[in-house]
């Protein structure tokens, strides 16, 4: 069976590809007959699914985190795209492609990790230097922060996107300091390296991403905060002003509480950080938000996506000239 990416699926197609459930609720509709709600994903993204014939013998076949091979046609509902489930088989590891359903980050994960240990070996600042250097050395910490995505829809939503995340948002911040002299550079460098930290914790990957126990009751920058104390602890002389500051900006990185944030950022390097994580998320969520739209005859998007309105994106130069060596090559 040829994998069908959601991304590329279009009303009144028929479906017959694998697919992860990471969502199944039985429901029943006014009239009070049983049917399945379905969360469907892949790598491309995730749709919704119904199957209301034949509930009963499928309910039990199949659970949250399988994959399923999937027979069904594609329709609109409410201007959103659902599978109209007529069967579906719960498949075993062996044969699914796993590729088919968590990407990878596409930029080298040994030079985005040198570039978080450039910059801890280039702080001045001991205290921040010997934290910093407590999470690098960590090689059980450091497996897993390499490889854990930095979402689960939105930025950076594949292995290793919190690596990319993190090194991209300790870059910026490095130049913010070229340009604001009066920017506590290794406060700042220290906090955009730890902002995130808790996202190990916050999700877990290993078949779909999906939101940890932890992560739901109680949210990465919380985590976040907890992981830099426990270090924190065990670093003698950590002066207190500055690991309050350095969990102000942690905590503060959201920037507003309707964003998630215990508390506003109050300093400079708070301030910044903030700004800096927002860049990084946004371009890298447009570039999702792009990707996963497809060739299209316009360059515009359509408005079901993060930013909630029509994105532009046309094709650049070479994307038209690929296009069209393709029309031209006969098949």
């Amino acid at each position: 069976m040829s994998k069908q990416l959601i991304k590329d699926l279009e009303p009144g197609e028929e479906v017959k590809s694998v697919f992860m459930v990471t969502r199944k609720e039985l429901r029943k509709t006014k009239a009070g007959a049983p049917y399945l709600a379905l969360e469907l994903v892949d790598k491309s993204g995730r749709v919704d699914a119904r199957m209301w014939d034949g509930v009963g013998r499928y309910k039990d076949s199949f659970s949250e985190k399988d994959y399923v091979a999937v027979s069904g046609r594609v329709e609109k509902y409410r201007d959103q795209l659902q599978v109209v489930v007529n069967s579906l088989r719960r498949c075993e590891d062996d044969e699914v492609d796993a590729a088919d359903f968590l990407r990878v980050v596409e930029t080298d994960r040994v030079a985005l990790e040198g570039v978080l240990r450039s910059a801890a070996e280039e702080t001045r600042d001991p205290h921040l230097r010997a934290l910093l250097l407590a999470f690098l050395d960590d090689p059980a910490f450091m497996r897993r922060f390499t490889s854990a995505p930095a979402a689960k829809n939105y930025h950076h939503p594949y292995l290793g996107g919190l690596l990319e995340h993190t090194a991209t948002t300790v870059r910026i911040c490095r130049i913010v300091c070229d340009l604001y002299p009066d920017v506590d550079r290794d406060l700042l460098v220290a906090a955009a390296m730890l902002h995130d930290i808790g996202k190990v914790e916050e999700l877990e990957y290993d078949r779909a991403i999906d939101y940890t126990d932890a992560g739901r009751f109680l949210g990465h920058l919380l985590l976040s905060d907890e992981m830099i104390r426990e270090r924190i602890a065990g670093l003698p002389g950590f002066p207190p002003d500055l690991a309050m500051r350095l969990r102000h900006a942690v905590l503060s990185h959201h920037g507003e509480l309707e964003w998630g944030s215990p508390k506003r950022p109050k300093t400079l390097e708070a301030v910044v950080l903030h700004h800096v994580d927002n860049l990084d998320a946004k371009v890298n969520s447009f570039r999702e938000i792009v990707a996963r739209a497809g060739i299209s005859d316009s360059p515009w998007t359509d408005m079901k996506n993060l930013f909630k309105r029509p994105l532009y994106a046309p094709r650049s130069m070479s994307q038209e000239m690929e296009l069209g060596f393709e029309e031209e090559v006969p098949h």
